[in-house]
């Protein structure tokens, strides 16, 4: 069963609560997303930690009920 926008947002905002969280649904199958997250938690983290980040706030549905999600992460100016 696929994930809608509005869980991977709520998953997201509960591990990173000041997140700012744009959901696209890239294909309209509900399957394939692109998030874009803005965080101060990232600042002084590499790119590949702030994916892990992300990863572990969606509490291991990646690959499960969310297939394939294309992430953009940064911490504000």
């Amino acid at each position: 069963m696929p994930m809608n926008p509005g869980d991977i947002e709520r998953l997201i905002k509960e591990s990173l609560p000041d997140a700012e969280v744009r959901i696209e649904d890239l294909r309209g199958d509900g399957d394939h997303y692109a998030a874009h997250v803005v965080s101060a938690a990232f600042k002084g983290k590499t790119r590949v930690q702030q994916h892990q980040m992300v990863y572990q706030a969606l509490k291991g549905r990646m690959g499960g009920e969310l297939h394939a999600l294309a992430l953009q992460t940064s911490a504000p100016d």
